[in-house]
């Protein structure tokens, strides 16, 4: 067929997560309250800590950098997805898809490495606590968060960018609720082996060595962990540790899965099945996480509280 002969996509139709109405509304109700409660945790986070200077320190400054991302992230994806389940008209222009894929693809990215930044910041801390003021100084902060943004927008941009030069003729069903990378590259009706390299590729720059900075970090904090005769120091440093391992755990674990298994021989609904939990539940486990297991965060929020009851009675 010549060229000029082809027709090009101009919107696609997003399968969603359910065909049944009945159905669509309750995930619609679903997906609305997680929203909310990604947005305000994440939001309530950076409001704690920007209020109290016993907050102002590496971990906390990562941990501003990590909710705000939440909050882009889930805002880039899941709007779409709720007004499409609550409209039943499932179609999205083709701009707008590339936007999304772009936009979610580069915050999703970024999380990949800041994650990684974490995990260096509290294996400095546990290790090596007496050189932890000068190694992890503020200059030291704004590159790595500087890093972890530009890193994840770039690789964003390259793959994006590679994706748009193909030629989308049909079909324009995708089996999913957003434009993801992976799923939005199958409609494309010329040879993608070469991209699907280039994916792979930035797939290991983006999770696999952020996933061995966590591996290596946590192995030596464990090591320095159950070298402490302290109890108390044993049980504060696991409880710090805890909750971040089990974001980067699943996050990792459930990215890889979509972006680094080979794309024959998988069940039709596996992709949006998986991006559920990078997408929907990683985000609103971070501030429940972070606060409902971290004393300090206890503390900050009652002094706030204390403040405002005496206020009151003033």
């Amino acid at each position: 067929m010549a060229p000029e002969n082809l027709t090009y996509v101009t919107e696609f139709i997003l399968v969603g997560l359910s065909n049944d109405r009945k159905m669509q509304l309750l995930l619609f109700v679903i997906v609305l309250i997680i929203y909310l409660l990604s947005v305000l945790g994440n939001l309530l986070i950076i409001i704690l800590v920007w209020a109290d200077s016993s907050l102002h320190t590496p971990m906390y400054f990562f941990l501003i950098h990590l909710s705000g991302l939440e909050i882009c992230y889930v805002t880039s994806t899941l709007p779409q997805m709720l007004a499409h389940l609550l409209s039943g008209n499932r179609a999205i222009s083709f701009t707008r898809c590339a936007t999304q894929m772009y936009i979610s693809l580069a915050l999703g990215g970024t999380e990949c490495l800041l994650l990684a930044a974490m995990a260096y910041d509290r294996y400095l801390a546990i290790c090596h606590p007496l050189l932890y003021a000068v190694s992890m100084g503020r200059w030291c902060q704004m590159r790595l968060t500087t890093a972890s943004w530009a890193g994840g927008f770039l690789i964003a941009a390259i793959n994006v960018g590679s994706t748009l030069r193909l030629p989308f003729c049909g079909p324009n069903l995708v089996n999913h609720f957003c434009c993801e990378l992976p799923v939005v590259l199958k409609l494309s009706c010329a040879d993608t082996h070469i991209l699907e390299a280039m994916i792979f590729g930035a797939s290991v720059l983006a999770l696999l060595l952020p996933v061995s900075v966590v591996v290596t970090s946590y192995g030596l904090i464990l090591c320095s962990v159950l070298q402490m005769r302290s109890t108390a120091g044993q049980r504060k440093a696991f409880s710090t540790c805890a909750s971040h391992l089990v974001v980067v755990t699943m996050f990792y674990g459930t990215a890889i899965s979509m972006y680094m298994r080979p794309r024959t021989r998988t069940a039709p609904d596996r992709d949006k099945q998986i991006a559920v939990f990078y997408i929907v539940v990683t985000p609103v486990l971070n501030p429940i996480i972070y606060t409902l297991r971290n004393k300090d965060v206890h503390g900050v929020v009652a002094k706030v509280l204390r403040r405002q009851h005496f206020e009151q009675k003033g």
